[in-house]
């Protein structure tokens, strides 16, 4: 009896000290991150005596993986809404305001409309121009700093991910090493350290589990694609920018190199490295491309008016600003050598949309052109196009659009090579004043027309419009500039809408169909080419003459400067990229900013109200989770309160056991 009672209490004590050991374990590590909390439990042996305990981690994997994903959403949000905010209080910013800029440039264009012989109000407009390209520089710089900033930020978060990828694996060996046996238990630090990688990795990206046959943890992202595999190997993440070396894209290294990386997509990815890139693609890269598409648009319609003007020296005006051309960016996998150069086609900025662009050759001589968007995909059907004496634009393309690209190729391409094309991203910060000279602003038209006094009716010529001027058979840009075939008289004959037209070709009848617009037109070859038309206003008698001549000296002359302070209201810059031909697809400059801040507002607000829901959801997820896995102080002093009790019970029983053998042995003698 003495002997059993020796045995049950010797069982008693072994079993509460491992009991008091796990409470003590648990007690100790309650502010240990990524601590499990243990429970050891005992059963009895057929003798009914306390068999060798076992002690597991408290661990509800379901709640664990939920959390996992919390985390991951809530961590893509975060990183998403602290940097969009950095943006959006730079871009609403009263004193970064592009809108600002463009009014003050056309209020001192009116001005100059009053006064347009004083060259002071000319300077005022060149000011408030080399302000706006100014701004839109700085802006422009402030986007290429967070862009860098991106690519920093991926490289450290990549290295940080593969040390996590890699140290799960290390610690999937040592967990296979030990699986099965009998000091398993003892490794539960292996298993805390496991998973609080895990957790860490869910930080920065989103991740699926699955056990493995030894105990080991097969890590996959969201996709599909492994992580960590069995048997230790694992997948890294390598950065690669092909074909744009400042744009780094995250792919995934299948075994360390030695086969194809492969694409990450990045909609799936969440996480913190999710959040960046969504940040670059979602904020960076649309803002930048807006931005470089108002310049290019605005730019090439104020040079496009001017041109149609005479300048303060009498001259046919030139260009105001300058535009850029950008280098297009070749595919590593391309076979040839060609290169090309794009910048856009004149008079063709409201066809370019707010996107990057792709050509790939199908042939030499032949190429695909087709809108990417933010992410580098795709948009809709590409359009086709010659290349014709070494120049893709608007008079090559075959089917589809040009977008305004006007591109120039060089070497020898070869079928199946593609370029990226990003010059609204380039144009951002390179549009440039061609002049800062005030009488170069053309506020004058170069022609000029006149009723005859002694016409009977009440019938008068309009001051006639110039439309091409570049093109034109009608005006000799000169210097001097005049007209070519010298002044057009214009006289109403006796038979119903029926005149008759003298210049320098000589005299010519020609009968137009009512109402009497656009009269060179209606007049033909060679009129139709002048490059300038005006309309005949009433109902003109027989013999009425009607006059039109070069404007020598232009002074006090403002009708072309009307047209330019006209472009304010015109809408010139194209919206999107597809749409239907009876969509309003254009919108003003103002009106364009305007969009570009409300666009980083949105996704901004966007983001705040996300990164709110998906931190309340983690908070829940991590509450689910510490009711089992956390330690309860509480619930750990009640145990240790009622272990020791326990132990000292035990204790007693070996004490009275003790007592009654020493007292058998005495009893013998």
């Amino acid at each position: 009896m003495s002997f059993n009672l020796l045995n049950i209490a010797s069982s008693g004590i072994r079993a509460n000290t491992e009991l008091l050991n796990t409470t003590s374990k648990n007690i100790a590590n309650i502010n240990t991150e990524g601590y499990v909390r243990e429970r050891t439990e005992h059963g009895t042996t057929f003798d009914n005596q306390v068999g060798r305990g076992q002690t597991y981690r408290l661990l509800n994997e379901f709640a664990q993986q939920q959390l996992n994903r919390d985390t991951s959403n809530r961590s893509f949000f975060e990183r998403f809404m602290e940097e969009a905010q950095r943006i959006d209080s730079q871009f609403s910013e009263e004193s970064n305001s592009l809108s600002t800029q463009i009014n003050g440039m056309f209020n001192n264009l009116q001005e100059a409309l009053n006064q347009p012989s004083n060259n002071v109000t000319r300077s005022l407009f060149f000011t408030n121009a080399e302000n706006f390209v100014n701004q839109m520089d700085r802006l422009s710089g402030i986007v290429s700093q967070q862009k860098s900033v991106v690519n920093d930020q991926l490289g450290i978060l990549a290295d940080e991910a593969n040390g996590l990828i890699e140290k799960i694996s290390e610690l999937n060996n040592q967990i296979t090493a030990v699986h099965g046996k009998k000091d398993q238990a003892d490794a539960s630090s292996v298993y805390n350290e496991r998973d609080k990688a895990i957790k860490d990795l869910s930080e920065l990206m989103n991740l699926e589990t699955l056990d493995g046959p030894h105990g080991e943890k097969l890590v996959f992202m969201s996709t599909g694609e492994a992580l960590v595999m069995e048997n230790g190997s694992f997948n890294l993440f390598s950065l690669n920018g092909d074909p744009d070396p400042n744009l780094k894209e995250l792919r995934l290294d299948v075994t360390s190199g030695q086969a194809n990386s492969l694409e990450v997509d990045t909609n799936s990815l969440k996480g913190e490295i999710g959040g960046l890139l969504a940040y670059r693609d979602e904020v960076l890269i649309p803002a930048q491309n807006q931005l470089g598409q108002m310049g290019l648009s605005l730019a090439d319609a104020f040079n496009q008016q001017n041109r149609l003007g005479m300048d303060a020296n009498g001259e046919i005006g030139g260009d105001l600003f300058t535009l850029p051309t950008v280098n297009g960016l070749p595919f590593a996998a391309n076979a040839g050598s060609g290169n090309l150069q794009a910048g856009l086609e004149q008079g063709m900025g409201k066809e370019i949309p707010a996107t990057d662009f792709r050509v790939t050759f199908t042939s030499p001589t032949t190429v695909e052109i087709v809108p990417l968007n933010n992410k580098g995909e795709p948009i809709g059907t590409p359009s086709t196009a010659n290349v014709t004496a070494g120049v893709i634009d608007s008079t090559t393309v075959t089917s589809g659009e040009s977008y305004g690209l006007d591109i120039d190729v060089t070497g020898a391409p070869a079928a199946g090579d593609s370029f990226d094309i990003k010059l609204n991203a380039f144009a951002a910060s390179n549009v440039g004043l061609a002049t800062t000279r005030p009488e170069k602003l053309a506020l004058a038209s170069p022609i000029r027309t006149e009723t005859a006094l002694n016409n009977v009716s009440e019938a008068a010529i309009s001051p006639g419009s110039v439309t091409d001027i570049a093109n034109s058979t009608g005006i000799t840009v000169g210097p001097p500039p005049s007209l070519t075939n010298g002044p057009i008289s214009l006289q109403k004959t006796g038979n119903p809408n029926e005149y008759t037209i003298t210049d320098g070709n000589g005299t010519t009848t020609f009968t137009i169909t009512p109402p009497a617009e656009n009269m060179l037109a209606q007049a033909g070859a060679p009129y139709a080419n002048y490059g300038f038309d005006f309309n005949i206003e009433g109902n003109p008698a027989a013999g009425d003459t009607f006059s039109l001549e070069f404007n020598t000296g232009g002074f006090d002359d403002n009708r072309n400067g009307l047209a330019l302070a006209g472009l304010q209201s015109e809408e010139l810059v194209r919206e999107n990229v597809l749409s239907s031909g009876s969509a309003d697809n254009l919108k003003t400059f103002n009106q364009a900013f305007a969009g570009i801040v409300t666009d980083i507002g949105i996704v901004t607000s966007q983001a705040q109200t996300s990164h709110a829901a998906f931190s309340a959801l983690e908070e829940q997820s991590s509450a689910w989770y510490e009711s089992m896995s956390g330690v309860n102080l509480d619930e750990e002093a009640a145990n240790l309160l009622r272990f020791q009790q326990s132990y000292a019970a035990s204790a007693r029983v070996l004490s009275t056991a003790q007592t009654v053998f020493d007292s058998l042995l005495s009893s013998a003698r």
